[in-house]
């Protein structure tokens, strides 16, 4: 018995037109929610057309010929924009019958190859009970023939199991959402020893070491301790009378221990420095959890991960932005203050989960417009984008 996957109706729709406009193929991501019953998906973005393609089109057409790096770089750019418990599930291709045979060669090497970018950012680790398995989606221009299979990541040499897909209206419509603010505070060291003064990697061990005071944090939801193994909307429904759909919130405070380790004892280390980094501000963190009697640990693993997401997500843009506007070889290290941009949350036309983005103070809303009908094929209006921060360094 293959895995189910629950997708959001219009998702239909917006494959079909994408399929009256293949020549001769196009590829794009699946973006949605894993769950031990099922998975659920609620976009299909297509990949982001390069310049230089039409004059590639000129031989008959092959598969060979698609760009993973291009494909795999869109999936890093776009999981950034994905609050807690939204993931990258997989991966589709629209494609002319005669390219259909190696269509799930090249998906299977798709899938694996985005599954390796997206871990090599993470500063979490995937738990042992997780769905690891990701969707391979086929669909042929011309009969429209769907079939979906799924591929273990997990496993180098796992081999395709058929999987179910079927659509369904409202998917979100009584998702719930957790939100928070968490104060930042965290200063990073940087050894005398360091070579180069490689701000990036240091920053990177500080943010590894602050994750893992986020994972022993503790979460109290609307004001309550509760044990994970409960169901998050245990008793809600009492309390409330008849819910009528609509996105549950649910405010979450996080508790982090003022000392680290388990022991009392420690053993103090001297090491010479030759500076420090120091990360402060107030982030705002969100997750969202499908409904299907969700457990409280996986309400809180969501927004564990998309506090240490939001966070290193914001200082690889802001180590992008240095090297695109002063160049990696910046010799000056005196005192310098960097804003980090602010995050921004934009609602999902048909659906009651909000996606997120990333603004620098000098950064017109058109911009912001632009990537997100670039990286999500979206179109947003100004009015929409909600800005959820105060300026943080």
């Amino acid at each position: 018995m293959g895995r189910t996957y629950l997708v959001e109706e219009g998702i239909g729709q917006y494959l079909t037109e994408l399929s009256t406009k293949v020549k001769p193929y196009v590829t794009g991501l699946l973006i949605g929610q894993c769950s031990p019953q099922r998975d659920y998906v609620i976009r299909a973005v297509r990949t982001p057309p390069k310049e230089q393609q039409q004059e590639e089109s000129l031989g008959p057409p092959k598969l060979a010929s698609l760009d993973e790096e291009w494909i795999t770089t869109h999936a890093s750019q776009v999981s950034r924009m994905l609050p807690g418990g939204l993931l990258v599930l997989g991966v589709f291709m629209i494609a002319t019958p005669e390219l259909a045979k190696d269509g799930q060669n090249a998906l299977r090497k798709l899938i694996f190859s985005v599954e390796k970018s997206l871990s090599k950012r993470r500063l979490w680790k995937p738990t042992e009970e997780e769905v690891s398995d990701r969707a391979a989606l086929q669909i042929c221009s011309a009969t429209k023939k769907v079939v979906c299979r799924t591929y273990d990541v997990q496993d180098p040499k796992s081999s395709a199991k058929p999987a179910d897909w079927k659509y369904q209206s409202a998917l979100t419509a009584s998702w719930v959402a957790l939100g928070c603010t968490v104060n930042v505070n965290i200063h990073i060291p940087l050894l005398a020893t360091s070579p180069n003064h490689d701000l990036e990697k240091n920053t990177k061990n500080g943010l590894n070491r602050w994750s893992k005071q986020i994972e022993d944090s503790v979460f109290l939801i609307n004001g309550q301790v509760k044990d994970e193994d409960t169901e998050l909307l245990e008793g809600q429904k009492k309390f409330r009378g008849n819910t009528q759909p609509g996105t549950q919130f649910s405010d979450v405070k996080v508790l982090t221990q003022l000392c680290q380790g388990a022991s009392p004892r420690s053993t103090a280390k001297v090491q010479v420095c030759s500076g420090s980094i120091n990360l402060r501000g107030a982030v705002k963190c969100r997750a969202y959890i499908h409904s299907n009697k969700p457990k409280v640990k996986e309400a809180i693993q969501a927004l564990k991960r998309d506090i240490i997401n939001t966070l290193s997500d914001r200082c690889e843009i802001l180590f992008e932005d240095l090297i695109l506007n002063e160049g990696p070889q910046k010799k000056n290290f005196g005192r310098e203050y960097h804003v980090l941009p602010q995050r921004l949350f934009v609602p999902v036309a048909g659906s009651s989960v909000m996606l997120s983005d990333y603004k620098f103070g000098d950064e017109a809303a058109g911009e912001i417009q632009e990537r997100f009908v670039e990286m999500l094929d979206q179109p947003v209006q100004a009015e929409d984008m909600h800005i959820a921060e105060d300026i943080s360094t």
